[in-house]
């Protein structure tokens, strides 16, 4: 089971850290679970990252991040909270998971970028968890992927943070590189 406590100093981990602390969470093998659908869980995920239980948001952190466990993608692009016995629908507004924080270190090419989730949760930018950015009526919508079909949106502030990033690279396609990927922070 993951831990229930984020980092309590994302900004003073190193990304080594921050690699490590990633390869301990643990998650329980949602994709292997494949009970029949039992109906609708009364829940929400709004685009902010909260998350509601029959129209009130859950205020613990240690509620969400196990529902946030067992949360998966299905085929169709509906969302579940899945178990070996049961399999709830789930409402997502945008992304399941907000990216709250950035972590950055080295440059051009040698860059590694982490993010710190609502959640708790840790993911570094890499070939299986891109960046990418959405063209939405509202404006751009960043992303990073988390796992199996999961996203988190990019908060504003962390967005502002990557692009001036970016404008320091100076490159001909705005965009920055992490663990060897170019991500491109124009929208798709």
């Amino acid at each position: 089971m993951p831990e229930t406590h984020p980092p309590q100093d994302f900004a003073g981990l190193s990304l080594s850290d921050i690699a490590a602390l990633g390869a301990q969470n643990k998650l329980p093998p949602v994709d292997q679970w494949n009970p029949a659908h039992c109906g609708d869980s009364q829940m929400r995920i709004a685009s902010d990252g909260t998350w509601f239980h029959e129209g009130s948001p859950i205020g613990r952190l240690a509620m969400v991040r196990l529902f946030s466990t067992i949360l998966r993608r299905e085929p169709d692009g509906g969302y579940v909270l899945v178990t070996p016995a049961e399999k709830l629908s789930i409402e997502v507004d945008d992304a399941p998971f907000v990216a709250v924080e950035l972590k950055s270190e080295g440059a051009g090419e040698s860059r590694r970028l982490a993010f710190r989730l609502n959640t708790g949760d840790l993911v570094i930018a890499d070939g299986d968890h891109p960046l990418r950015v959405v063209d939405k009526p509202d404006g751009p919508h960043p992303y990073v992927a988390v796992r199996k079909g999961l996203d988190a949106l990019i908060a504003r502030p962390v967005y502002y943070e990557l692009v001036n990033l970016a404008l320091e690279e100076d490159l001909a396609t705005p965009g920055l590189w992490s663990e060897g990927h170019f991500f491109a922070l124009e929208a798709q």
